[in-house]
């Protein structure tokens, strides 16, 4: 199986069916043996109504113990040997399918660490925790066609022959019945697909709601949203149930028809078998073997009809994860160096341009606007924003991210000790660390947890009320002390006195480096050096706080918290 620090390989990303074949030839050696093994295993059942048959034909009909004794003593012998292939088979199948869970698995993650930051740009939560948690388990599961699915053809072919060897009209029959099957099953597997298709996405896209609800409760609670947000997903929700019907609906005769065709199956052949026994042509052994191979051909002929479902739903999941594999990272184009000393960050779209050493707040009423203007200054988005009138676009990334940090106040917080957390792999002394978080003012946090920075914290920070894991991740950015700051919204979780803390501290900490805030909290504009007053995502106007407030009536009323603002503003 693959080894946690294996190399999962290049992943086949032509189709979902390209990439099922992809994951068996990663393990091309264990497949052939499961499937080996599930052949033999497959046949040696069809083994035991032969042998039946010549103990009847040579014991008991003829009278003779010695040869009845030899024949049931074989039968014994099989029936063990068999017991123990069908462990082997089970094992080495589990072992297939758990290479193709854990190598997809693999696959996924390390793509999704190459998209990086333009992961959630590109697909949304909802269709990553469906693909993770879902798809991949239909995937591996899938395989099983591998050795069941490979076995029940090879013990299909043997069986007929076999049967031929009895009455070539009985062989004929089964024969027919494998392309009867097909007929049959086909139309409803291909309608399987599109209907799992539009279930899985619908799915997504209902897993994505129900994360932006988890993260956005509390601010739908403050608008009012939350009842029609409720109803809005309760719609959602009653659509997918529906197109979850019609999976199970179109499932049900897939499954119905595995049990029903094999059955039908031995009904006729066991009825033309007791008519030719009837009339002499073939003899009571032979009937027995008859029956006892049309008993044992119900087996894979139901292996045959789950593999096609199986393998039905896994191209669906298998697209789905090619279709992720499919994303690329933002290119990377950039030959040109970075401007050696300070320089001034400037978005011609916007019209903001960040001074070298100084404190810089975006206000706008709209916060996505001041988001969007992060963004390209953080070469996060395709845009024409310069560095020391240098494109950003013409930088090589590894110099960028070295040097410019983007702050996200809803940045994820992994599982760690709150060392690790803020620390990162960089080892930091004691002082340092210190400093950062008295700058986040979060000495409080450190105090009030049991063990101080090495207590673990939960993944997404979820043991620390919301105004804590905001300073959490200021502590995070100040550790890594960009030469250019680019902060989003730090301090919209606290409460008016701790603000007021951190943007003094901030200020004092940052001076003479370069530091870009979004925000429209007066006791933060207070502090800065320059604010940028946006509107519509425009510079409307530059100045202190106390000038803007003077100058600009949509300002003032902007950070007074005015109900009607935006409405000024336009």
């Amino acid at each position: 199986m693959i080894d946690a620090y294996e190399d999962p390989g290049e992943p086949d990303c032509r189709g979902g069916g390209r990439y099922l074949w992809w994951l068996v030839m990663r393990q091309a050696t264990r497949s052939v043996v499961g499937a080996l093994i599930s052949s033999v295993w497959m046949v040696l059942l069809a083994a035991t109504p032969y042998l039946m048959s010549r103990a009847v034909d040579d014991g008991l009909a003829a009278g003779d113990h010695g040869a009845l004794a030899g024949w049931t003593g074989a039968l014994f012998a099989v029936g063990a040997f068999n017991a123990w292939l069908s462990i082997m088979r089970h094992r080495t199948m589990t072992r297939v399918r758990m290479d193709a869970n854990f190598r997809t698995v693999k696959v996924l993650i390390g793509h999704a660490v190459r998209l990086g930051a333009a992961l959630p740009r590109r697909i949304g939560a909802g269709e990553v925790v469906t693909i993770g948690v879902g798809d991949v388990q239909t995937i591996s599961g899938s395989l099983t066609v591998v050795g069941p699915g490979f076995g029940a053809v090879v013990a299909y072919l043997v069986i007929a022959g076999l049967l031929v060897s009895v009455s070539v009209p009985i062989a004929v029959v089964v024969l027919l019945g494998m392309p009867l099957v097909g007929v049959l099953v086909g139309p409803l597997l291909g309608r399987l697909q599109g209907t799992e298709t539009e279930y899985r996405e619908r799915q997504g896209v209902l897993t994505a709601r129900i994360a932006d609800l988890a993260g956005g409760l509390r601010v739908l609670n403050g608008l009012g949203g939350k009842g029609l947000v409720a109803d809005a997903f309760h719609r959602d929700s009653q659509r997918l149930r529906a197109q979850g019907y019609r999976v199970g609906a179109v499932t049900s005769w897939v499954q119905a028809l595995g049990v029903g065709l094999p059955t039908l199956f031995l009904a006729v052949v066991t009825w033309l078998a007791a008519r030719l026994a009837a009339r002499g042509d073939i003899t009571v052994g032979e009937l027995v073997s008859v029956y006892g191979y049309v008993a044992v051909l119900v087996g894979p002929v139901a292996f045959l009809i789950e593999c096609g479902y199986q393998v039905s739903r896994g191209v669906v999941a298998a697209r789905r994860v090619v279709r992720f594999l499919r994303l690329e990272p933002m290119p990377d184009t950039g030959t040109r160096d970075a401007p050696a000393e300070p320089a001034v960050l400037y978005d011609p779209e916007s019209g903001v341009r960040v001074l070298p050493g100084r404190l810089t707040v975006l206000a706008g009423a709209l916060p996505a606007d001041a988001a969007a203007v992060v963004d390209r200054l953080g070469r996060y988005v395709p845009s024409s924003a310069t560095w020391g009138e240098v494109p950003l676009s013409e930088i090589a990334l590894p110099q960028l991210r070295q040097r410019i940090l983007v702050a996200d106040h809803e940045a994820d917080l992994f599982a760690d000790t709150l060392r690790q957390l803020v620390a990162g792999p960089t080892d930091r002394d004691e002082a340092t660390i210190a400093q950062a978080v008295r700058t986040a003012v979060a000495e409080d946090i450190v105090r009030g947890l049991s063990d101080g920075l090495d207590t673990p914290i939960d993944a997404q920070a979820r043991n620390l009320s919301g105004g804590q894991r905001q300073r959490v991740r200021l502590v995070r950015a100040l550790l890594a002390d960009p030469e250019i700051l680019l902060a989003i919204e730090p301090t919209s979780a606290l409460d008016a006195h701790t603000e007021a803390r951190v943007a003094d501290r901030l200020h004092t900490e940052r001076t003479g480096r370069t530091t870009l805030v979004t925000t429209t909290s007066p006791l933060v504009l207070d502090r800065a050096d320059t604010v940028h007053f946006l509107v519509n995502g425009k510079v409307a106007a530059t100045g202190t706080h106390r000038e803007l407030l003077d100058a600009e009536p949509g300002y003032r009323a902007l950070v007074a918290r005015d109900e009607d603002a935006e409405e000024i503003l336009r």
